[in-house]
């Protein structure tokens, strides 16, 4: 298989880290990939943030729903949807810009993520593991301070990187729906409960799939991180609903 589609195709989130150091120039090639990443407009409408300071990870471990691993990660990003810089260079220079609207987060968003994607496989390519932590996402006011975030700037993704040990590298990678499932062709597929059933059912393997739809419903959907996240999304989108 072609190196670049086997690669894309193998990583998986790695939670579990060697105590080993990544070089200077592995983590600027990851980097650099980041930032050669496809991009709106060529806005580049991110800033990453590099956390270095073992105090700010180890809070960050604790209110991105306390996951320690997050604090013996090697490398930490955040990707940050910045829908600040070109605003407020277009104030300073007297183009007077509307404020930032929810499309603009919108696309903010997007390319925060293809970002964080690329950066990623780099680091995928260089034998290094990583994993997205949505839950930069909740507790607004705490995240807010901590990273001094503007207005307008919204943390889009975080990212924890590392060497995996050999446990996290023998670990089965988790199924994929099945591609006729995900795709449709020239609209949204047909979608009844039959189809929703075929999409999901592989994921409850010998068990009930009811039951599994229902405990998931409940520990994932429906649960605290989940609700606190939407809170959160709706305080930072409210910068974004304000009229001119």
């Amino acid at each position: 298989m072609n190196p670049t589609l086997d690669l894309i195709k193998n990583r998986k989130s790695v939670r579990v880290f060697e105590d080993r150091d990544l070089s200077p120039q592995d983590k600027k090639t990851i980097l650099r990939a980041a930032v050669s990443a496809p991009t709106a407009g060529n806005q580049q409408l991110y800033t990453i943030i590099d956390v270095t300071d073992p105090s700010l990870k180890e809070t960050l471990a604790k209110t991105c729903d306390n996951q320690p691993f997050i604090a013996q990660a090697k490398l930490v990003l955040i990707f940050c949807a910045d829908c600040s810089k070109w605003y407020q260079a277009f104030k300073e220079l007297g183009a007077q810009p509307r404020r930032p609207g929810p499309g603009d987060l919108f696309l903010a968003l997007s390319d925060a993520n293809i970002a964080a994607q690329t950066a990623v496989l780099a680091a995928q390519a260089l034998g290094i593991g990583s994993c997205y932590i949505g839950d930069i996402l909740e507790r607004v006011e705490d995240h807010r301070a901590l990273l001094k975030l503007p207005k307008y700037v919204v943390p889009g993704a975080m990212l924890v990187f590392g060497y995996p040990t050999q446990g996290q590298k023998d670990r089965p990678k988790p199924k994929r729906a099945p591609l006729k499932r995900i795709l449709g062709q020239n609209a949204y597929p047909p979608m009844d409960q039959k189809a929703r059933e075929d999409l999901f059912s592989y994921k409850a393997g010998e068990g009930s799939y009811k039951a599994w739809m229902e405990a998931f419903c409940q520990r994932k959907y429906n649960s605290d991180f989940a609700r606190e996240m939407s809170r959160s999304a709706k305080i930072y989108l409210k910068d974004f609903l304000e009229e001119d």
